[in-house]
């Protein structure tokens, strides 16, 4: 029982890497609205008004999904906005 259980999450676990996710960036007290947008605009491939929404959103509603894709696609984002000092999670 306790083999299937393992399994059965392991596959779980592919199924999700499997499905659309969204890169969610999170409101935070130490960037700049410009180190936000310059970074949107150049790890997202946001234009300089979707980047600047995406700011503005982050800042009023304290997060904003910035980019949806399949798990490993996002992770790449993932890793340089969180070098950039950014908080994104990928839910």
């Amino acid at each position: 029982m306790a083999e299937y259980t393992k399994i059965q999450e392991e596959l779980q676990g592919e199924i999700a890497l499997s499905e659309k996710q969204d890169l969610v960036l999170y409101d935070d007290d130490f960037n700049t609205f410009d180190h936000v947008i310059e970074t949107l605009i150049d790890v997202c491939n946001h234009e300089e008004e979707q980047a600047e929404q995406c700011a503005l959103l982050t800042h009023l509603k304290g997060k904003c999904a910035v980019s949806s894709g399949l798990y490993k696609d996002l992770k790449t984002k993932y890793n340089i906005i969180s070098e950039r000092g950014l908080t994104v999670k990928i839910q």
